[in-house]
């Protein structure tokens, strides 16, 4: 029985879990149980993948199957070059003109990652996107302060190797202290207005997952998750 699932709707469902990493690089996606798993016809599904391969989460390889993407390491460190860029000149508009309000803002989603990230010492898994999810929350802030919500945006738009990197450096929890830290330092640099240690904290936060991977990147456990 068809679900009347779209092939928007598909398309997300899809995109959601590679970005979250529940499907994994290497991973064959077949559209014979992609259509029972969604109880849908082959077009929306076929149409669906098709998409996915247009924005680099899969590859479709003739005769064979489709074949969800590695992550590329090049094109991760380019987008968080241009992070660091744009998000150290929009918070140091921020920190210049922001209002005690806006502050207080700030200081209630650094309480809210840091109840997330105390969840790491609870049995169960970690909630990896809840955790980002309350990261990205204080960021935004500045954004939507200085009126550059279409920048925000385009930065946080799901990509099939920044989204997934992000999140592979979160598993396990692992990055939660170095995370908690760099915002309450954010938190500090609002309340002082030290302009001049935006920059080097932004470069510091946003190329941690790197600092924290090392060399493990290149090692034979992550060897499956990047070209």
């Amino acid at each position: 029985m068809d679900t009347g699932l779209s092939v928007d709707e598909i398309y997300q469902i899809l995109e959601g879990e590679i970005v979250s990493l529940e499907i994994k690089p290497g991973e064959m996606l077949s559209e014979n149980t992609l259509c029972k798993r969604f109880s849908i016809s082959r077009t929306p599904v076929r149409s669906a993948l098709q998409r996915l391969e247009q924005n680099r989460f899969v590859q479709i390889i003739p005769h064979k199957g489709t074949i969800v993407t590695p992550i590329n390491l090049h094109i991760a460190n380019q987008l968080i070059y241009q992070r660091v860029a744009v998000e150290s000149m929009v918070f140091r508009d921020f920190v210049k003109v922001c209002t005690p309000p806006e502050a207080e803002q700030a200081r209630y989603r650094l309480r809210m990652l840091e109840e997330a990230g105390a969840k790491r010492h609870e049995p169960g898994p970690f909630d990896i996107n809840d955790f980002l999810h309350r990261d990205l929350a204080m960021h935004e802030i500045w954004f939507r302060s200085t009126d550059k919500m279409y920048l925000w945006e385009q930065l946080i738009k799901p990509d099939a190797d920044y989204s997934r990197f992000i999140r592979l450096d979160i598993v396990g929890a692992r990055n939660v202290p170095d995370v908690l830290e760099n915002h309450q330092e954010m938190m500090q640099i609002i309340d002082t207005k030290n302009l001049d240690a935006i920059e080097p904290l932004m470069m510091q936060h946003l190329y941690g997952g790197i600092r924290r991977l090392g060399g493990k990147i290149f090692s034979d456990e992550y060897q499956e998750y990047f070209e």
